[in-house]
């Protein structure tokens, strides 16, 4: 469970308002640490990282001794004192050369860690890409390919697309603009050797361009842009259930009102049903047809079989139904 902080006075008490989770939350925003020995290659890597997560990112160039596998408390100090819920620490050891930490945080506690290795070999910085670069701010898609971000059980390669999905995704958005999608961060997973060292993960950063191509459709190029990156996975923290559970949980507010009556397909379409009352079909309005109507030519003949004139003595009668009329001839 998290930690209840109970104000002592009147600013403590905003100040925790406004720390408190929102139904719609702002844009998570990246801390970029170094630790206390970091090679020149880590320094560029976390430099090229802040340029794609710009303006949602903050950058600290001093040094900070933190093992986050050790101790977690000094990042949870940072990401409070902060408000950033993403960090991202660069270090370097003999041990463990070119390592980078993803870490999440949640409610001011660290959620889970992910430690990977970057192999200097074939690690490209964004300035040794001779091409012109994204604009700030630009929402990138991600693409993952390998069966191993998709398994159904747990793993260290589910956790690194979980992390890698949320330091990359930017904010939500309900429309989605054509011109701005120029961006696309591809990781592929390598298949692990059984014996041999556990296969790594490659990182490339696309621009995409479009060009004229004479119909409706433009023409789709993509260029690398850098930065380069292929590591391998070290160190891994799990979440803990109880926090895990307290983070997915989804505010009541958020849920659509089920509207009665009213469906959608699996097309997306909506349908409705209405239910109508009684029908008096003696009211009915129906067509009025040609055929159907009285013509005057038949008004005479049905006339003269109603009278019927009877003489009687150079009298005539005329006899109606209703009245008697005489007349004289």
């Amino acid at each position: 469970m998290l930690r209840q902080i109970k104000p002592k006075n009147a600013r403590s008490k905003r100040e925790l308002a406004k720390r408190e989770p929102l139904a719609h939350e702002n844009t998570k925003t990246v801390l970029l640490l170094r630790g206390t020995k970091s090679s020149s290659l880590i320094q560029d890597l976390l430099a090229d990282i802040n340029g794609l997560k710009r303006p949602f990112s903050v950058r600290f160039t001093k040094k900070n001794e933190i093992h986050p596998f050790e101790d977690a408390s000094s990042l949870e100090f940072f990401s409070q004192k902060n408000d950033t819920s993403l960090l991202l620490l660069g270090s370097h050891s003999k041990k463990r050369p070119h390592c980078l930490t993803w870490v999440r945080c949640f409610g001011g506690q660290v959620l889970d860690m992910l430690e990977v290795y970057v192999l200097q070999d074939t690690a490209r910085t964004l300035k040794q890409f001779k091409c012109e670069k994204c604009k700030v701010g630009i929402k990138p898609m991600l693409s993952f390919s390998g069966t191993q971000f998709d398994s159904p059980v747990s793993n260290q390669y589910t956790l690194a697309k979980s992390i890698f999905t949320d330091f990359f995704r930017g904010g939500e958005s309900s429309t989605v603009d054509v011109e701005g999608l120029q961006l696309m961060i591809s990781f592929a997973a390598g298949e692990d050797a059984q014996d041999g060292p556990p296969g790594k993960i490659q990182m490339r950063c696309w621009k995409i361009i479009t060009k004229r191509s004479g119909q409706r459709v433009p023409r789709v190029e993509i260029e690398e842009m850098g930065p380069r990156i292929d590591f391998t996975i070290g160190r891994t923290k799990e979440a803990e259930t109880s926090l895990w559970k307290e983070a997915m949980k989804k505010p009541k507010g958020l849920e659509p009102k089920a509207k009665k009556n009213i469906e959608t397909d699996i097309v997306g379409d909506k349908i409705g049903r209405i239910h109508l009352g009684k029908q008096d079909l003696s009211e009915l309005q129906t067509r009025k047809m040609k055929g159907l109507k009285r013509s005057r030519e038949a008004e005479p003949e049905e006339v003269a079989d109603d009278i019927s004139i009877v003489s009687d003595g150079g009298v005539a009668v005329a006899e109606d139904a209703g009245t008697k009329r005489q007349r004289t001839a």
